[in-house]
């Protein structure tokens, strides 16, 4: 089964009152690789090692999104740095088998 740490945080308010969604005012492209296992789906971001899962393609990247953004919300600029993998390649590769 999946070993990686499931980011979780409770979300909440500012001062102001609006949800980490409306205070948002930029956004970031990155990865998302889902894959099946056993009866989930699991999507991990590699950029910075969190993941989520879901029991469908769709609910697993759902809350990947849910888990990045409450990452985003919860952590510090330190943090983020340290987390941050700035090179990420995902490519196929041929491999003889047999």
């Amino acid at each position: 089964m999946f070993s990686r740490k499931l980011w979780r945080a409770k979300v909440g308010r500012s001062a102001n009152g609006l949800s980490y969604n409306e205070r948002m005012t930029a956004t970031r492209q990155l990865t998302a690789i889902i894959e099946r296992e056993d009866d989930v789906y699991v999507a991990l971001c590699p950029e910075f090692d969190i993941a989520s899962q879901g029991s469908t393609v769709e609910q697993a990247r759902a809350n990947l999104v849910e888990a990045l953004e409450l990452f985003f919300e919860a952590a510090d600029q330190s943090e983020i740095a340290r987390r941050l993998h700035t090179e990420v390649f995902v490519t196929r590769v041929e491999v003889a088998v047999g």
